[in-house]
């Protein structure tokens, strides 16, 4: 099963690039421009076995990258809003699926200081390749606008929604089949 998974996630990505490659040419010049920065985004995260890896994203911000939810807030650009909105800041990590760093369907890759920072058996996360989306994704697919009702943004999103996300990113691990996989692929495209 797991080597189907691995077959699909290569194949669908393949393909979906062949397809966008020219949409996402022009999507490229038209975030360098918005952004005045390289339209592709790239940060360090935690994959498979807590290895380091470089995730690409189409850049949705102006000005300098904090790790602040505040700061990210006040630089993001009306094509970044859409962008984000609509998740296709994501579509670059077609890449990361053909480089091996990453699968269609598993735990979000976080940025290191949380990932590499768990213990006992939430290092079970660290088991398996990141993912494009999966269950903790879609629970929190407005994420930023949660963040954007509370008091304290950092607070909350370290001790409520990241803790929540590792306990929801066990059981998919635990339980994980091809099915429910595909279940998240279909919940997330439409």
């Amino acid at each position: 099963m797991k080597g189907i998974k691995i077959f699909m996630d290569y194949s669908l990505a393949f393909t979906l690039l062949i397809i966008l490659i020219l949409p996402l040419i022009l999507l490229f010049i038209l975030v360098s421009i918005n952004t005045g920065k390289n339209g592709i985004f790239i940060q360090k995260r935690v994959g498979e076995n807590a290895k380091i890896f470089s995730i690409y994203k189409f850049r949705t911000m102006k000005g300098t990258y904090t790790s602040s939810v505040t700061t990210q807030k006040m630089n993001i650009t009306k094509l970044g809003k859409f962008l984000r909105k609509y998740k296709i800041d994501e579509i670059p990590q077609l890449i990361n699926i053909l480089k091996g760093d990453m699968s269609w369907v598993g735990p979000r890759p976080d940025i290191v200081g949380f990932a590499d920072k768990l213990k006992g058996e939430d290092k079970i996360i660290l088991s398996v390749k990141p993912g494009i989306t999966g269950p903790a994704q879609l629970k929190y697919r407005n994420e930023e606008e949660i963040l954007s009702q509370v008091d304290d943004p950092e607070f909350y999103n370290k001790e409520i929604i990241w803790k929540d996300k590792i306990e929801i990113n066990k059981k998919y691990i635990k339980n994980w089949s091809l099915k429910k996989d595909m279940i998240y692929l279909f919940k997330t495209v439409f």
